[in-house]
């Protein structure tokens, strides 16, 4: 990979602006924090571009920095040059937070998407396992999305290094739902490493605990080798890791700072810090998972961030490597961070969408059949739009108000024609929707 070009010296770009020329106006008073396409561009990106007519590549650059310092703010924590974090606020991130604001938090849900998700394990258990997978890939994991599922879904044991990452992750994901209410330590930081990496560690002593002092510090490496960050000196991670915590938790934050962008920001700073042998990117997401549930973003835990992050995994790395090379501003990240969240919500209701569409049809098959009464038709509808349902002969004679002797007829009609199974709970029986229950649906409405 080839490292972004940090911006030419300011100092040096001033010095060669001439005050009596009217490019001075144009760059010192005119400048802008975005191009006129609205993009926030890095100097590497900028210099391969032509400038707004009657600028010089540096002139605009310079304008263009002068209009961002101006509303830079700076973070608590630090690079390793001890120079802070900063982030630039501008209408961009502004418009991208509050499409998010609109969609994954609160109830302004189109659709009936809402009611869907949150009435249905499954798209949790979906989305769980999906994030699982791709973001133990993006750490070298290399089992199959189709074996992981079935893994994930049948609960066998893992086989081999990458499906226990998977697994990790998966059991990770719902320790940080359960813990999305607490407030974050860093104790909570090392027992989720240490659930992210058991037993995928060459160095099972690394489990769980922060680089030392006598440990050889690791460096980020693309995969042609190129060192493309190193991280801060072990003898700072205590510090630094507590100091992340208290940002996390509200602790010395200076003036308001929108929920997401400080989700995003935990990301940047925990993956930055690198403070663990391994399983820091991991890390890292399922603390911006953690951040994201804490400020009441529920739509969160039904979306897979990773999964957008993998298709273009080398411009995720980039978006960290223009806020190194450009005087830590975090910026950068922040936009192409607030850009996939927004690409995975997308995702997910045109998931949902596909889903309602396939329910609607093969309703319309089953009720032009004639096989199935309304009491019958009921029960299908309801494990047709959460297949984790199970239905009892007691409650299906209550809400339908017949003896149970007639539900347990429906309900053993439902098997017979194999759209139901029929399993024990205790001492009373329960149905539950058929693995193929839509192929068989599709047959019986064209019967």
């Amino acid at each position: 990979m080839k490292i972004p070009e940090s911006p030419p010296s300011i100092e040096n770009l001033m010095a060669a602006l001439d005050p009596t020329a009217e490019a001075f106006r144009r760059v010192v008073l005119n400048g802008q924090p975005l191009d006129v396409k609205g993009r926030y561009l890095h100097w590497d990106d900028m210099r391969s571009r032509t400038p707004p007519e009657g600028l010089t590549r540096n002139e605009w650059w310079l304008g263009t920095f002068l209009a961002r310092n101006s509303l830079l703010r700076e973070l608590p924590s630090r690079a390793s040059d001890g120079q802070p974090f900063r982030f630039c606020n501008v209408e961009l991130v502004q418009e991208l937070a509050h499409r998010i604001d609109q969609q994954a938090s609160g109830s302004i849900i189109s659709d009936g998407l809402e009611t869907n998700l949150r009435s249905s394990e499954r798209y949790v258990v979906s989305s769980l396992i999906e994030e699982a997978i791709t973001s133990s890939q993006l750490e070298g994991a290399s089992t199959t999305r189709r074996v992981a599922k079935e893994m994930l879904s049948s609960g066998r044991n893992p086989r081999d290094r990458s499906e226990r990452m998977i697994v990790n992750n998966y059991v990770a994901l719902q320790f940080v739902k359960e813990n999305s209410t607490e407030r974050l330590t860093p104790e909570l930081v090392l027992e989720l490493h240490r659930i992210l990496t058991d037993g995928t560690l060459e160095n099972p002593d690394a489990v769980g605990r922060l680089q030392a002092l006598d440990d050889e510090r690791v460096s980020v490496f693309w995969h042609d080798g190129t060192v493309v960050h190193k991280p801060p000196e072990a003898r700072e991670l205590p510090s630094r890791l507590a100091r992340l915590c208290n940002f996390a938790n509200g602790v010395e934050q200076k003036g308001f700072i929108h929920p997401v962008v400080k989700a995003i920001i935990i990301h940047y700073v925990m993956a930055y810090d690198h403070p663990f042998e391994d399983g820091n990117g991991r890390t890292a997401r399922a603390l911006f998972y953690w951040s994201m549930l804490r400020d009441g973003y529920w739509l969160t835990e039904y979306i897979s961030i990773s999964n957008i992050l993998a298709k273009a995994p080398a411009q995720y790395v980039k978006s960290y490597l223009y806020c190194e090379t450009d005087s830590n501003d975090l910026t950068y990240f922040i936009i192409y961070q607030l850009g996939v969240i927004i690409r995975a919500i997308d995702s997910l209701n045109a998931y949902v969408a596909r889903k309602n569409a396939e329910v609607k049809e093969i309703e319309n098959l089953i009720h032009r059949s004639a096989q199935l009464n309304h009491r019958q038709l009921g029960v299908i509808q309801g494990v047709m739009r959460d297949p984790s349902l199970n239905v009892t002969i007691a409650a299906l004679a209550r809400r339908n108000r017949v003896t149970e002797e007639t539900a347990r007829h429906d309900l053993l009609e439902l098997v017979k024609l194999g759209l139901l199974v029929r399993s024990k709970a205790g001492h009373k029986h329960v149905f539950r929707a058929n693995t193929d229950l839509s192929s068989r649906l599709k047959t019986l409405g064209t019967s």
